[in-house]
């Protein structure tokens, strides 16, 4: 979706130029008459989203620096240019005291109104994205800090708002990169918890032989290798949220005494002699659908009906495609500032092509296309030209469609079987001559490669697809994580040495 811009002019003729100006950049103008017009329509029952403001300094009503007070007074932080005939420095100090961001001079050119706007809407997502940081490390993260305009998206942050105000268990359903996390840190930080501890596990990366020692805790020698005594998550939450992901991935050993835990509020340590009473406000997630495996027998049904409470359902980006001009923007603004890049936009070709794309690695995969497109911009602007892997995809949609109709004729299937397997690049490897995003089927002398040479850039890609998680990398391949492993060392591959498995502090979200 387009930035809006509002235009305050009491003059006809400069409201008219522009408003042409801003439409040929590419955003969208709304245009008011006057300073008491702009703040009744920013601060009225519904106002509208409203990105930036081209606000006149005179004008015979309300003038500039009123307008810049009232924002002021009504709390709204929104970035603000202003335009004056005089240019005098005075006017100039006193609006950008008042909280403006930039100044023009009338008449102000195309091109040097294009740079204001463009940096006063960057220098909003900067902030943007640094408060939600900071936000989310101190456990302070509300559903205003959650990005989204999707209709669907805000009815279900209503919802969770809702499970804010109660102490009920919750039960996050979404695709893996939806942003579950996100969610449960917003209940979290929304509720009469929030000065608690957040505590995050990522239960699909616990070894299951450490799941019970992580989660309630262990005693100094209650087995090989317990050199001193460790409290467990659910005590390091006490007073707070704990927030379970990939809560589908527990073995059932776990899944009783976690059923316990929940209904006792109390936990019993490895190797100690008595339970300890734990007070935590308990919010899961899954990426699975537990009543399959309820049914399966992989999860137990007690505690499948003590988790799915209050259940939440998150959209996969692919639904709600409005959120994606927004997202790259906070993304562009951080990682702009984390490479040291003077990136400033993203062309309108290239937000095209992203809302074009299916997103299977939903926000997360958004997330890392933008990173890697900061890293290769050698300007000021990221073009379609940064987005290789996409761009392929996009002009291969069969090769990259897993719900293709297969009711296709021996011609059809032909032509699919010449279209090269694509996905995003392999870090490391060794290919070459291929199509950017492409996995090449034949060797740089023209022959058919092995299917063991194959097997190992897909695993390889996988790993570095899903950051290591190496449960996630085993379910994605349709293997149990042994065989995962067993593959590995059998095609004479190097284990990550940060795999997933390890990090059982970490939640994908």
């Amino acid at each position: 979706m387009t930035e809006r811009v509002l235009i305050v002019d009491d003059d006809p003729v400069q409201r008219r130029l522009i408003e042409n100006m801003v439409n040929r950049f590419g955003y969208q103008a709304v245009v008011v008459d006057g300073g008491d017009a702009a703040v009744a329509l920013l601060t009225g029952t519904e106002p509208p989203r409203i990105d930036c403001m081209v606000l006149d300094l005179v004008m015979p009503d309300l003038d500039g620096l009123g307008v810049l007070a009232k924002l002021r007074e009504a709390g709204l932080n929104l970035p603000v240019v202003v335009q004056t005939a005089h240019g005098g420095i005075d006017n100039v100090v006193s609006a950008m005291r008042a909280g403006a961001v930039d100044f023009v001079v009338k008449p102000v050119g195309a091109e040097r109104l294009q740079v204001s706007l463009r940096n006063a809407l960057a220098a909003r997502a900067l902030a943007g994205e640094l408060a939600r940081l900071k936000h989310s490390r101190s456990g302070t993260l509300t559903f205003s800090d959650i990005i989204t305009r999707s209709e669907r998206m805000q009815a279900v942050l209503r919802v969770a708002e809702k499970a804010a105000a109660s102490a009920i268990p919750v039960l996050i359903e979404g695709e893996s990169g939806v942003g579950k996390e996100l969610i449960a840190r917003a209940v979290h930080g929304s509720s009469e918890r929030r000065a608690k501890p957040f505590v995050a596990v990522n239960c699909g990366a616990i070894p299951e032989n450490l799941v019970e020692s992580i989660l309630f805790g262990h005693e100094k020698g209650a087995f090989t290798g317990a050199t001193e005594r460790h409290s467990g998550k659910f005590a390091e939450a006490t007073g707070g949220t704990l927030f379970l992901d990939e809560v589908g991935e527990l073995p059932l050993a776990a899944q009783v005494k976690l059923l316990r835990a929940i209904q006792e509020g109390e936990v019993e340590p490895v190797g100690a002699r008595k339970p300890i009473k734990v007070d935590v406000r308990l919010i899961s997630a899954t990426n699975r659908n537990l009543m399959s495996d309820v049914e399966a027998g992989r999860f137990r049904e007690d505690l499948f009906y003590r988790l799915h409470v209050f259940p939440i359902t998150v959209p996969p980006l692919r639904d709600r495609l409005e959120d994606i001009s927004d997202l790259v923007r906070h993304f562009l603004a951080r990682f702009a500032a984390e490479e040291g890049k003077h990136v400033r936009t993203v062309s309108a070709a290239a937000m095209k092509l992203l809302s074009a794309y299916h997103w299977p690695g939903n926000v997360r995969q958004l997330e890392n296309a933008v990173f890697r497109a900061v890293v290769l911009a050698d300007g000021d602007e990221i073009g379609v030209n940064e987005f290789p892997q996409i761009a392929v995809q996009i002009s291969h949609p069969n090769a990259i469609d897993p719900k293709r109709e297969a009711a296709g004729t021996a011609s059809a299937a032909v032509e699919a079987s010449a279209l090269p397997l694509v996905f995003d690049s392999v870090p490391g490897s060794d290919h070459t001559g291929s199509a950017v995003g492409a996995l090449p089927l034949l060797d740089a002398g023209g022959q058919l490669r092995s299917l063991e040479d194959i097997e190992a850039e897909v695993i390889r890609f996988a790993i570095a697809h899903y950051r290591g998680q190496m449960s996630e990398v085993a379910r994605k391949l349709r293997i149990g994580r042994s065989t995962l492993y067993r593959k590995l060392d059998s095609l004479g591959l190097d284990r990550p040495e940060s795999a997933g498995d390890q990090e059982p502090d970490v939640a994908a979200g």
